[in-house]
């Protein structure tokens, strides 16, 4: 296959525009898309180790909430290294570093778990992240450059649509290999001696081991994979066009002068603090919606919400061709406040009901807001990709304020905060439809 990392524009046109299907490898293609799965089966099982671990240390929603906050730590602090590398490396080593990291701290949990500390599996959780930076710095791109900018949109979502099928086994893994099924309501468990229950904690804790060491095994060998392929490094040096911008000098501050992309970051930043909050305490929801639900039957509709994500994805990627990226997020951003809103108001079935279709309407959110803030940036496509990244700390930040929410108010109302959230974002999808952020 013809390597093409030194290449120049031809033609005065960008090089992601006149890649053709047949330069680009179906293998590394997959290889690529395998990516979107593996940091998808992380993400999910995010939200049965916030319910494994409130239960394992007794810990309140907020300190529960931690988790996520930790987690998208590790994607604040590494977006900007990992644009550092992927320009300097290029995309195929920053995702090696990326499965290195995701790697090492999935293995993390086997000692963490011996010794029973909760900071020890927030700091390996925070390492885990750390890769997955890497990995979605990477790998959103390369996606766009894979073609023609025009379809950027259409196709970065379709490679996002096997995102949730990461999610789904996430979860399902997290179901049946890391719930035990044993729970204890108050009064039972302070009629337990103090050994029984030494020992419902330790097995509790104990349960997180082979889950997240065979994760990690896999990972290592899926990084293995990598080293061993050549991948076309869709990465131009300069363009004829545009002696200025070169990639290798990139500028934030010129970055920052696109009002699209500012637009973008912050409507990031809300929309993975929505969906890491509506995700995170859907189980917990269920548990204290007068539903009579055990924590394995309230994953069952954490699954149910992934699957109608995988759904949405697909059959937003498919009308994408019909209805343009932002209009289609403006509608499904609206019907989403109102969900939302049911759920806080209702409760119940109908709240539970509410907060899975949730998951339809932010299918397609986070490709489309991503596709737009990398759109018409030229050469500083990388340092877009870096900064849309490090916005995941949203995740973080609405997270544990989430959880602060909830320890205050109650579960049910916590929901507000991400309703805001997509009242933010209708409002950016509805300005870019409107052309208002276009220079």
């Amino acid at each position: 296959m013809e390597t093409i990392t030194n290449k120049r524009y031809e033609n005065d046109q960008p090089l992601a525009n006149i890649i053709t299907k047949k330069q680009v490898s179906i293998w590394c293609f997959i290889l690529v898309i395998s990516l979107f799965f593996m940091w998808g089966f992380a993400n999910s099982l995010n939200d049965i180790l916030i319910q494994q671990f409130k239960k394992t240390f007794t810990l309140s929603d907020f300190q529960s909430g931690l988790v996520q906050s930790a987690f998208y730590l590790g994607y604040f602090l590494c977006a900007i290294p990992a644009g550092a590398v992927m320009q300097r490396y290029g995309y195929k080593k920053a995702i090696i570093v990326g499965l290195a990291l995701y790697a090492l701290g999935a293995l993390l949990f086997y000692p963490a778990a011996e010794v029973r500390v909760y900071s020890f599996f927030l700091v390996a959780l925070f390492i885990i992240a750390s890769g997955l930076a890497f990995l979605e710095t990477s790998a959103n791109p390369y996606i766009v450059a894979m073609g023609d900018a025009r379809t950027a949109q259409q196709r970065l979502n379709f490679a996002q649509s096997f995102n949730p099928l990461g999610t789904i086994s996430g979860v399902l893994v997290g179901q049946q290999y890391i719930f035990s099924g044993v729970e204890y309501s108050d009064e039972q468990f302070l009629q337990l001696t103090l050994l029984e229950q030494d020992r419902f904690f330790a097995s509790e804790a104990l349960a997180v081991q082979t889950p997240y060491l065979v994760l990690g095994l896999i990972i290592l060998l899926w990084g293995l994979m990598f080293i061993i392929t050549k991948f076309p490094e869709l990465s131009p040096r300069k363009s004829v066009t545009d002696g200025a911008a070169d990639v290798e000098h990139g500028s934030y501050r010129q970055l920052f002068r696109f009002p699209h992309f500012r637009a973008a970051v912050f409507a990031q930043f809300c929309y993975v603090g929505a969906q890491v909050g509506v995700w995170s305490f859907l189980i917990r929801y269920c548990l204290h919606a007068d539903a009579d639900l055990t924590e394995k039957l309230a994953a069952n509709a954490l699954t149910a919400s992934l699957v109608l994500f995988m759904i949405g994805r697909f059959l937003g990627t498919w009308l994408m061709s019909k209805i343009a990226g932002h209009t289609l997020m403006a509608v499904f951003a609206l019907i989403n406040v109102v969900l939302t809103l049911l759920a806080v108001v209702f409760g119940g079935y109908v709240g539970i009901y509410a907060l899975i279709c949730l998951s339809f309407g932010m299918s397609i959110m986070f490709p489309t807001i991503f596709a737009i803030g990398i759109s018409n940036v030229g050469q500083q496509t990388k340092l877009a990709a870096s900064v849309l990244v490090m916005a995941i700390i949203g995740g973080a930040v609405f997270a544990a304020l989430m959880g602060a929410a909830s320890d205050r108010f109650g579960i049910q109302f916590a929901y507000l905060v991400p309703m805001l959230c997509f009242i933010i974002i209708a409002r950016f999808a509805r300005s870019s439809a409107r052309g208002i952020l276009d220079e």
